[in-house]
């Protein structure tokens, strides 16, 4: 955790009897240098308590942990959880880090984690969120950077020792084409160092919206339609959900039967907008960089309490 530093300055001198000197400009400057120390100081105290109060609950959270994980044995686990990894900036401010992009570093990080949890208890198929299409109307400076971030994550997955030794097969969704050159050509990497696996999928959303993922469906199915002569009222005629999902990102795939979404926020924001038709969602208030074990362990159990009807 950083916060930011006041520099040093020495104290103003007050105009006295003994010090006539002293000039009206210094006697204004002292309120703003004492509200900068004081808001320093109300800073630092909230970092200190809340490592205490962290330091306290651990081993409590250890236990709670080690309980949690025990009984998952006995869960009904999903076969392909999706996630929308929401709050990297939240958190960023709420931890007083120096930049809100470290946001994104950290969960990044967590994504890791994430994983090596799913892994644990034989998830087969991750979809995780990580940029949208609307995200470009960020900030500029914001946009580069997790360009830059994208292109060395996926760099990594080329040859990360847990992807391998899992035989995890990575697959990017959403329009890949609009993204820089060197993030295209990193995910190309990825995909094809883990293109041969068939044990487990990390779906990337990147660059991804659930009605563009539809709207191409569709194009991708009318186009090939056309190419075998038929009409448009013949394929009207037939049109039936069956006949587009070959041609959706997630195609071959199950659809998912969790969702999470971290930070608070109670909506979809267009993820997964077809395939979620009869998923369960849980949404958790924890921003996505503090997203724990137990909380992950929760929306399990969650899960498992739940009676799928399918519509029935």
């Amino acid at each position: 955790m950083h916060s930011a530093a006041c520099p040093r300055t020495a104290a103003a001198p007050i105009p006295t009897a003994m010090n006539p000197t002293a000039s009206p400009s210094s006697i204004s400057d002292s309120p703003a240098r004492w509200r900068k120390r004081l808001e320093l100081v109300t800073t630092s105290a909230w970092l200190l308590g809340m490592w205490l109060r962290g330091l306290v609950l651990a081993p409590f959270y250890a236990i709670y942990e080690r309980r949690l994980s025990a009984a998952a044995a006995g869960w009904r686990i999903p076969q392909h959880i999706g996630i929308i990894m929401d709050g990297n900036r939240r958190f960023a401010r709420d931890q007083h880090l120096l930049r809100v992009t470290d946001g994104h570093v950290r969960g990044a990080d967590k994504l890791e984690d994430v994983l090596n949890w799913c892994e644990e208890v034989g998830v087969q198929v991750v979809t995780v969120w990580i940029f949208s299409l609307d995200n470009f109307k960020r900030d500029p400076a914001e946009v580069r950077m997790l360009m830059q971030l994208f292109e060395r994550k996926f760099l990594e997955l080329v040859t990360h020792p847990r992807i391998h030794k899992n035989q995890i097969r990575v697959r990017s969704l959403g329009k890949v084409e609009v993204l820089p050159e060197s993030v295209r050509q990193a995910i190309r990497d990825a995909e094809a160092a883990t293109c041969h696996y068939t044990r487990r999928t990390l779906n990337i959303g990147v660059a991804y919206g659930g009605r563009e993922e539809i709207i191409d469906a569709f194009s991708r199915y009318l186009r090939d339609q056309a190419a075998k002569g038929r009409s448009v009222a013949e394929i009207a005629e037939t049109l039936e959900p069956g006949c587009v999902a070959p041609y959706l990102y997630t195609s071959e795939l199950p659809d998912p039967d969790l969702i999470i979404r971290t930070s608070g926020e109670v909506r979809l924001s267009g993820f997964l907008l077809w395939q979620s038709v009869y998923s369960e969602f849980y949404f958790c208030d924890t921003y996505w960089p503090a997203f724990r074990k137990i909380d992950f362990l929760r929306a399990l159990r969650d899960y498992h309490q739940r009676q799928r009807r399918f519509g029935r």
